[in-house]
């Protein structure tokens, strides 16, 4: 869930769940249901330990999966079309602040064939050529795309064709390198709020190096009789919604999951969930009361500790309008103000190659001009039916610091951002 890597057809498929933010990036998982106002959040924040087990992998990856964006990767592909599109970026993308450091860090690492984020509600495609480690070594590149909402005349969806075993069975399976780093790095299972650091090479750490060898691959393959057929048992763990039964204010509950009990059983690893609920029974047994922290605190972490990345920016620019928000992060939007379609004189282009390729050092500084330079002058065509948008872009984010007139917050909740286009007619039928 947090973090994990399958395979599917002889293809590898990696990927890290959640967005980040710096001062919970230390942390370990100690969220569970009922949430509160900060564990609601800090529950899909990434944290140092998954990627921690992901940069253990030595193996090819062929993709991988990220909410984040990771950040930089918008140097190597068309930023002038990115900035036109969400000029609300441009101040992070100047300062080279937007997108996860840590998602980042793994692109550099595992440099998969492919890299799909989602996350900023914007198509965008880049080609990253990476340095290689040797002279022996052929350099490798990756390609990445995110995608825009799934909502009427946005640029939701990409087919894209990849290489696979057309032998293979048709079913997911497990990765063995990737259980065998689970079961190397076990220990390391923090479900505190406590912050730490993963082990390094700094003279502060017996063991740093928690990559496995091929013998403990070899091992899981014989755990599992070299059958590495994930099995179907998907079991019901709360009861399917019925709008005949509303059953209003339910406490959500922690359910420990009878998949996750299972796999972790067979694979000899710390059921967290479980951990958790035990830590739970054993505060609530000597009666103990821990101050939450608020979210929303300084970006350099807690006060105690510093964070070792210089910013909390979740790959979510402050002022995105399309992001779904909690109503306390923003005010109120006006659906007319919503995102202005293409219009039909200015179809956008939108390129399904990855052509624009770019070497760069890790630490590049980027002026204003130099993010509104771009290679791909196809893709410029289709800026004249964008600049409305800009400007409506420009009017929301506005809109979302003033909050509402009086200056209250109102009633914290989840809210959807443009849901009534969900529940609209087609809109082709009023064009």
């Amino acid at each position: 869930g947090y973090a994990g890597v399958v395979r599917f057809r002889g293809v590898r498929i990696g990927g890290i769940s959640g967005i980040f933010k710096s001062h919970d990036y230390r942390k370990g998982h100690f969220e569970y249901p009922p949430y509160n106002q900060q564990t609601i959040r800090s529950a899909y924040h990434v944290r140092n330990i998954e990627v921690f087990k992901l940069k253990q992998l030595k193996r090819p990856m062929d993709i991988f999966m990220s909410h984040d964006w990771p950040r930089s990767i918008y140097h190597y592909g068309n930023k002038k079309q990115l900035l036109r599109m969400k000029s609300f970026f441009r101040q992070e993308v100047e300062s080279n602040t937007l997108g996860s450091p840590a998602a980042s860090e793994l692109l550099q690492h595992l440099k998969p064939t492919y890299w799909f984020s989602a996350h900023l509600h914007v198509k965008f495609a880049a080609f990253m050529q990476h340095e290689a480690n040797s002279k022996e070594e052929l350099p490798k590149a990756t390609k990445f795309l995110a995608l825009d909402k799934c909502l009427p005349h946005r640029d939701f969806l990409q087919i894209i064709d990849v290489e696979h075993d057309p032998n293979a069975g048709d079913s997911l399976e497990y990765d063995a390198e990737w259980i065998a780093v689970l079961k190397a790095t076990n220990s390391l299972v923090n479900v505190t709020q406590s912050t730490w650091n993963m082990p390094e090479k700094n003279g502060l750490h017996a063991k740093w190096d928690y990559s496995v060898t091929e013998e403990a691959i070899k091992e899981v393959l014989e755990e599992l009789n070299h059958d590495l057929k994930i099995p179907c048992n998907f079991t019901l763990t709360a009861a399917c919604y019925d709008p005949s039964k509303p059953q209003k204010n339910m406490e959500p509950i922690h359910t420990i999951n009878p998949q996750t009990t299972e796999f972790c059983a067979q694979f000899g690893l710390t059921d967290i969930n479980d951990r958790i609920q035990q830590a739970k029974e054993e505060s609530s047994g000597r009666g103990e009361c821990e101050e939450e922290e608020e979210e929303e605190m300084d970006s350099t972490g807690s006060a105690e500790e510093p964070s070792e990345y210089n910013t909390d920016n979740s790959g979510l620019s402050s002022f995105n309008p399309d992001e779904i928000m909690l109503d306390e992060e923003g005010g109120d939007e006006d659906l007319s103000t919503c995102s202005v379609d293409p219009s039909p004189d200015h179809p956008p282009e939108f390129s399904t190659s990855f052509s624009d390729i770019r070497i760069m050092p890790d630490s590049m500084a980027v002026s204003s001009d130099d993010a509104m330079d771009s290679n791909n002058e196809e893709l410029e065509k289709s800026g004249g039916s964008k600049q409305v948008e800009e400007k409506s872009s420009t009017e929301r984010s506005l809109k979302r610091i003033s909050g509402d007139e009086n200056g209250n917050s109102g009633v914290k909740k989840i809210k959807r951002r443009n849901q009534a286009i969900y529940a609209a007619e087609d809109e082709d039928k009023t064009d």
